[in-house]
């Protein structure tokens, strides 16, 4: 029995087969071809058509803010993932997928259905702050508070985890993405030129940051001139894309304050003795762990991994499979529950 672990991310897909580790990390993105509806490319080789297409084939990203906007597209995407994974084999795999915790019952059977149409045996659910916590080697088994923010591109999941569950959560559908998208707006408000999706996370990549660099950097940036139609090529400095990202890193540290205030005082109490743990690919972003620690008080630091936390800990949940039900968990009913 071939056991699969996936982090469905709205930015990036990564697949964990038991005994072997992490397999595959890929974009979620997946050319279709409109005429057919056939999969054409998914993951890197799709992302490169992003922007880049003629108009018979669609590049498109078939998750937004975490969960599956695009069923079809996302079953297909799915079924390349298991089989690439399992290879040739006649039987079909169990597989653990993760979740946002702000995510609704309606989303949650999306995807339990999308698993088990492309090909799963069996499909369990995980949260994902659960999942992070358990792949930053966090021992989440002890009656003791851990607060864990994973920032992914479509949401921001922050929770207080204490003896294998989480006691307070929240979701906010700001992260990688919305970070992207603010960049593009500045850009396009400030030097009336406009650049696309590629082009804006490379810029939050390279010299993105929430705190000041003690350097300023420099990029130069081509894009379509919004005045007179052409290509223009500029220059952007670190500086300004920080004026453009901190309303939306400090909405994030408002969301985090908010479920700090909502913690019992004794999980409080060893959240401040042992730090908030950040995973994810927004906690790479400069500034980011300095600013959550200003706001909160609390030392802040970053997971080792933080972009494979997420899918390692789903990974070392599958140990314990046969304890866990199958199907979905009903987490918008045990979010009510906990208010």
């Amino acid at each position: 029995m071939i056991d699969i672990a996936i982090d469905l991310g709205t930015a990036t897909v990564l697949v964990y087969v038991k005994g072997k580790g992490v397999v595959y990390e890929e974009p979620s993105v997946v050319a279709v071809d409109k005429a057919t509806g056939k999969v054409l490319k998914v993951g890197k080789d799709a992302q490169m058509m992003l922007g880049r297409t003629p108009g018979n084939i669609l590049a498109v990203k078939p998750l937004q803010d975490g969960v599956i906007s695009q069923y079809d597209v996302t079953l297909k995407m799915l079924k390349y993932f298991i089989r690439k994974a399992t290879g040739p084999t006649i039987f079909k795999p169990r597989v653990m997928v993760c979740v946002p915790s702000g995510i609704t019952e309606v989303e949650e059977r999306a995807v339990y259905d999308a698993t088990i149409a492309a090909g799963a045996k069996k499909t369990y659910l995980i949260e994902e702050p659960l999942a992070a916590a358990i792949g930053a080697g966090i021992d989440v088994s002890k009656p003791k508070g851990h607060m864990i923010v994973d920032i992914g591109g479509g949401t921001t999941d922050i929770a207080v985890i204490s003896l294998g569950s989480i006691v307070v959560s929240d979701s906010v559908k700001m992260a990688g993405n919305k970070i992207d998208e603010e960049i593009i707006k500045y850009i396009r408000r400030k030097h009336n030129v406009l650049v696309g999706e590629v082009t804006a996370e490379e810029i939050k990549k390279k010299i993105g940051c929430v705190w000041p660099f003690d350097n300023q950097y420099v990029m130069d940036v081509k894009g379509r001139c919004l005045k007179e139609g052409l290509p223009k090529m500029i220059e952007i400095n670190s500086e300004e894309v920080r004026e453009a990202i901190t309303p939306m890193a400090k909405s994030i540290v408002d969301a985090i304050c908010h479920v700090l205030e909502r913690t019992p005082p004794e999980l409080v109490g060893d959240i401040a003795a042992s730090g908030i743990v950040m995973t994810g690919g927004g906690s790479l972003l400069y500034g980011m762990d300095r600013l959550i620690e200003r706001a909160s008080g609390i030392k802040t630091y970053i997971a080792e991994n933080p972009t494979s936390c997420v899918v390692i800990g789903t990974g070392r949940s599958l140990d314990n499979m046969q304890v866990l039900p199958e199907g979905i968990i009903n987490i918008s009913r045990q979010r009510q529950e906990r208010l």
